[in-house]
């Protein structure tokens, strides 16, 4: 049983839908794949799946719920199993009832208030290449154009109790952590796919989302992302800086709803059979913002 790959989409919700369309196409350079009355559908240029970000109209920002990719149907029936068995009702989705193309799907409510969604067979759309003698990167792509989705920050009263479900129900693994001088987590960083982190969780207010993060290929991508910010008059949150904790590089900023993003880089291999990475709460700033050594209140709120 292989279970869950990766992080599969993210569906958020936005006040302006025209607005914030036009803002991951036009700046971040997302491809727009479908539509319905209320919601767009988009995805990553390399990305092969009908989506990878969804869009919904709705009077507030934020996150309505977070799917992640499993490998084989099976794997559906397994983690119902063990949600039922720890308490947790499911919801099954066939496939097209979410919407055309979406797949097999179960959904159910974390214990830290979140929506997760476990999906299968998603429709495949390609990556805008051919099979055959492929150029590095298709032409006439706009904006940060990243190549995938890399993962989602989420926030949770209990981050013990987050770690504790994702790892012993989901089968995640912890790669790193801010412990505070109590002894409980503040921060934990968790992976499916070897790298630091695919899922994480900061502490905050419950079901909140702090950021989603797109993959782009070196520091050079992260940097340009900065100027396209500055030339379209996005608000930058934070960076281009280094995180100690992942090592990986990033760069925050808000779309016109609200929503944090971050396109982020770098990072490093994790075995299954790692040690989880600690950091100190007196170091959390580090942790977090390796250069600057300090995070400011904000970065640690939903944005409002």
């Amino acid at each position: 049983m292989s279970g869950i790959l990766r992080l599969s989409h993210v569906e958020v919700r936005v006040p302006d839908l025209e607005l914030a369309t036009a803002f991951y196409v036009e700046v971040v350079g997302l491809i727009e794949t479908g539509r319905d009355r209320e919601r767009v559908f988009l995805k990553a240029w390399d990305e092969h799946q009908h989506h990878s970000v969804i869009l919904t109209e709705a009077p507030t920002y934020g996150l309505e719920h977070v799917g992640f990719k499993v490998e084989r149907l099976d794997d559906l029936a397994h983690y119902e199993s063990r949600l039922e068995a720890a308490g947790f009702p499911v919801k099954r989705l066939g496939r097209d009832e979410f919407v055309a193309g979406h797949g097999d799907a179960i959904r159910f409510r974390a214990p830290t208030g979140h929506l997760v969604e476990l999906v299968y067979g998603m429709d495949q759309v390609g990556n805008m290449l051919p099979l055959t003698n492929p150029p590095p990167e298709p032409v006439g792509l706009v904006g940060m154009h990243p190549p995938r989705i890399d993962h989602v920050f989420l926030m949770a009263e209990d981050v013990d109790e987050a770690t504790r479900f994702f790892t012993e129900v989901l089968d995640f693994r912890l790669a790193e952590q801010v412990l505070g001088d109590d002894g409980h987590r503040l921060v934990a960083f968790l992976e499916r796919t070897h790298t630091p982190h695919d899922l994480a969780f900061v502490t905050g207010p419950q079901g909140g989302l702090h950021h989603f993060a797109f993959w782009v290929d070196d520091w050079n991508e992260v940097r340009r992302g900065a100027d396209l910010c500055s030339y379209h008059g996005v608000e930058i949150d934070a960076g281009p800086t280094r995180h100690g904790a992942t090592r990986g590089y990033g760069l925050y900023f808000f779309d016109p709803a609200g929503n944090r993003n971050e396109v982020y880089t770098g990072g490093y291999w994790v075995d299954p059979d790692s040690e989880p990475v600690t950091w100190t709460e007196s170091e959390m700033g580090r942790a977090i913002f390796y250069y600057e050594g300090v995070v400011n209140q904000r970065f640690l709120t939903v944005h409002s």
